[in-house]
């Protein structure tokens, strides 16, 4: 009977300044979470926030990664205790709580994750989280192996990175470029030289911190720019993003044999 908790080989890794190639997942598919699972990431985000995904398909991709590569880390909707409770007890151990922009939100999002006293998580007996009954000693040990990220997606957060950083339990912190730009009057522009310095200059507060920093791009060159400034746990595309620009590829590729229009 197995009865161990598992080991979080990605938080592990961020704590040790270990850089880390993972691809955004917002897709309800299971069978394409299990086929990235599989193809050599350290991690894979299921999203919650800006997708269809619920708890149900949420529990089918924690099923579909086993035995993967990639750790799954599930970013729930909001910084709100019922949700989290509930996504930590059908087996997530790494969440990225969007839109955290002070310290005290950031303990708010690391006690949501915690047993009493250190926290406000219910208890509940069988869970996927415990194998149902067979982790012993679960509620006290849990914490050991939780991956707590927090967005940063606002001037008001990066001001804010150190008071955040320095909140115990609390992993990494991710800069989101898309909230960011927009929060500076520039909105799906991060590409301006303001936004991208503010980007790569949070990345080396956040690491002066202790923490690790995290970014999400489809651009290569904005992926190995950020990991080349210290960055750790990068996505370096998603699974709409290779579905979509893929197909229209291969469109292109055979637009030629067409019929011309009678």
């Amino acid at each position: 009977m197995i009865d161990d908790l598992p080991r979080n080989n990605f938080k592990r890794a961020l704590k040790a300044g270990e850089a880390q190639i993972g691809l955004w997942l917002s897709m309800t598919s299971p069978v394409a979470t299990e086929i990235v699972a599989g193809a050599g990431f350290d991690w894979m985000l299921v999203d919650m926030e800006h997708s269809a995904n619920d708890l149900v398909e949420v529990a089918a991709h924690l099923r579909a990664a086993v035995g993967g590569s990639a750790e799954p880390v599930v970013r729930v909707p909001w910084n709100e205790p019922v949700m989290v409770k509930r996504v930590l007890d059908i087996g997530a151990r790494s969440l990225l709580f969007p839109f955290v922009q002070s310290a005290e939100e950031a303990r708010r999002a690391v006690a949501a994750t915690r047993y009493p006293p250190k926290g406000i998580r219910g208890v509940a007996g069988t869970t996927r989280a415990n194998r149902y009954g067979r982790v012993k000693d679960y509620p006290k040990r849990a914490e050991e192996e939780i991956c707590i990220l927090v967005q940063v997606e606002t001037q008001t957060a990066v001001a804010a990175i150190e008071a955040i950083a320095a909140v115990e339990g609390v992993d990494g912190l991710f800069i989101g470029p898309a909230d960011l730009s927009a929060s500076m009057g520039h909105v799906g522009n991060w590409q301006l030289p303001e936004v991208w310095q503010t980007i790569l200059a949070a990345g080396k507060r956040i690491r002066a911190a202790g923490k690790a920093p995290g970014f999400l791009s489809a651009r290569e060159e904005e992926c190995r720019a950020v990991l080349d400034g210290g960055f750790q746990f990068v996505a370096v595309g998603s699974d709409v993003g290779i579905l979509a620009r893929q197909s229209e590829a291969l469109v292109r590729a055979y637009g030629s044999y067409r019929k011309a229009p009678q």
